[in-house]
């Protein structure tokens, strides 16, 4: 039994004596109130967190207090019988003609004011299994495959961000959500002047957040920026299920794609870098280990560790990835002293880089309607007519990693060897997907990152993919804002004949 406040009394969700989705916590409460009013929603909302078999809020009268002992006795005007159900959409199942749903939109009951006579014969047993059996039906409908992590998106929109670019950032980590295996059930936004220091979203949008991830059987959170070991451990305490932040998606997914040597060598130093100042609070045993977003990869055992050993790893696994460094360099060598001119394939992920090296070359790289489903480099020999003389000559085609908005600092120091490529090729060519809503801020992201790199890069040639996907209106201003750009379709093979003779032109143009 525990006595005090609402908040005092709250039980923590982790604690909470459930047998999974299908089942109410065991634990019925009693709430009293001096005003003469129904139940408040932050009790109902307390209700719906800790999934308590029922509430009962008894309003006690002001007047007619009679002293004793030092404390106060009132007497009972009226109460109320609150009780989870199932889902919004599959309606109530009346228990009896008192009760009713306070809000379709709502995940609880409540019946009105009725007489605490009547109260008292209420079966709260056979509510409870009534109840239960429902949730069980409904939880069999709604019941995935268990490998698939059932995600509740929250965005949160500052100062700053336009709401176009908070729209693409939702829609973004969306898709991520999908590619990493996820099932998106709902997403939620808040917009603040800036981020709340210790829950990113602030107090009253976590019990919001923590009510919807009752409501819709969520087992993970994902937020669209990311967050401090601090904000995580604070969201998983209130929330009671795991909290992972949009680098801790893309590198899951960067875990899932690496097929090559190098490739799972770059993802594992990757995460152990963001995971080092992130062991503090990560549970007591400082696992993360599991089949669910933010928990696969080659680095995931490590979090088992100490800090000491994982700081010794990352420092083997630098010197590898320097080694690696230095093999590609030896090899770029080489082939810039057999005089074959380089021009590195860059784009935002998913605009068509790896299906353009397919069409271009027969590479046979992987490729899917997926956020990096490639990130190994591949090069290929393509021949192109001489911008002079006409002659067929060859250059080479290099396929990189694709890039994002705000591509995490983790990625790009251990993706330094493969990003490279970018920088010691003779010219770029930078493919955009115009067939998305956000083609110019993915031309913005990839030019941003270009420029901080360590190495100025040649020459760029735009070439605009996915052409029969578009309106003739996207396809005017992108020719007005790019008039040296080219247009094609990978996938349809349109206008790769233009696109080499461009690619020609560029080259003489970069080794004139």
């Amino acid at each position: 039994m525990g006595v005090g406040t609402l908040n005092q009394t709250k039980i923590p969700p982790q604690e909470l004596p459930r047998y999974g989705a299908e089942r109410l916590s065991g634990i019925r409460c009693i709430s009293t109130q001096l005003k003469a009013e129904t139940p408040k929603e932050s009790t109902l909302t307390a209700m719906v967190i800790q999934r308590l078999d029922a509430l009962v809020v008894l309003n006690v009268t002001e007047s007619g207090f009679e002293r004793r002992g030092g404390g106060a006795t009132g007497y009972v005007k009226e109460t109320y019988l609150a009780h989870l159900i199932p889902t919004a959409e599959s309606g109530v199942q009346e228990l009896d003609d008192r009760v009713r749903a306070l809000d379709s939109t709502l995940s609880w009951s409540l019946s009105p004011a009725i007489s605490l006579d009547i109260l008292t014969k209420q079966d709260f047993l056979d509510l409870v299994e009534g109840l239960e059996a429902e949730f069980r039906r409904e939880f069999v409908a709604q019941q995935v495959d268990a490998d698939q992590d059932r995600v509740l998106i929250v965005g949160l929109m500052t100062d700053g961000i336009t709401k176009e670019r908070f729209e693409d950032g939702l829609a973004e980590i969306g898709r991520l959500v999908q590619t990493a295996g996820g099932e998106v059930l709902q997403t939620m936004q808040q917009k603040r002047s800036r981020p709340h220091p210790q829950t990113v979203v602030g107090a009253g949008k976590v019990q919001e957040i923590a009510l919807t991830v009752q409501t819709v059987g969520a087992n993970l959170v994902v937020f669209d920026r990311d967050l401090s070991p601090a904000q995580i451990r604070n969201l998983e305490s209130e929330t009671g299920v795991r909290v992972v932040d949009r680098t801790e998606v893309i590198l899951d997914i960067f875990a899932q794609r690496a097929q090559s040597r190098a490739g799972k060598l770059q993802v594992e130093l990757a995460q152990l870098e963001y995971m080092l100042p992130r062991l503090t609070g990560r549970g007591q045993a400082m696992s993360r280990l599991g089949g669910g977003i933010g928990t696969r990869g080659p680095g995931e055992t490590k979090l088992e560790t100490e800090r000491r050993a994982i700081q010794r790893r990352i420092t083997r696994l630098q010197q590898e990835v320097n080694q690696l460094q230095a093999h590609r360099s030896r090899m770029r060598q080489r082939r810039q002293k057999q005089e074959v001119p380089t021009i590195a394939v860059v784009g935002y992920t998913n605009a068509g880089k790896s299906t353009l090296l397919n069409t271009l070359t027969n590479a046979e790289v992987y490729t899917a309607d997926q956020l990096f489903a490639t990130l190994d480099p591949t090069t290929r020999r393509l021949p192109i007519p001489d911008a002079v003389t006409g002659e067929p000559i060859s250059i080479l085609l290099t396929d990189t990693v694709g890039f994002i908005h705000e591509l995490p600092p983790p990625l790009v120091d251990s993706f330094r060897a493969t990003l490279e490529e970018v920088t010691e090729a003779d010219a770029l060519l930078h493919v955009v997907d115009l067939s998305h809503p956000a083609w110019q801020s993915h031309i913005r992201s990839v030019m941003s990152i270009l420029s901080e790199m360590p190495v100025t890069p040649g020459p760029i040639l735009v070439a605009f993919n996915k052409i029969d996907q578009v309106d003739g209106d996207t396809l005017v201003l992108a020719q007005e804002e790019f008039p040296q750009g080219v247009f094609i379709s990978a996938s349809q093979r349109l206008g790769l004949e233009t696109l080499r003779q461009k690619l020609a032109q560029l080259v003489h143009y970069a080794l004139a």
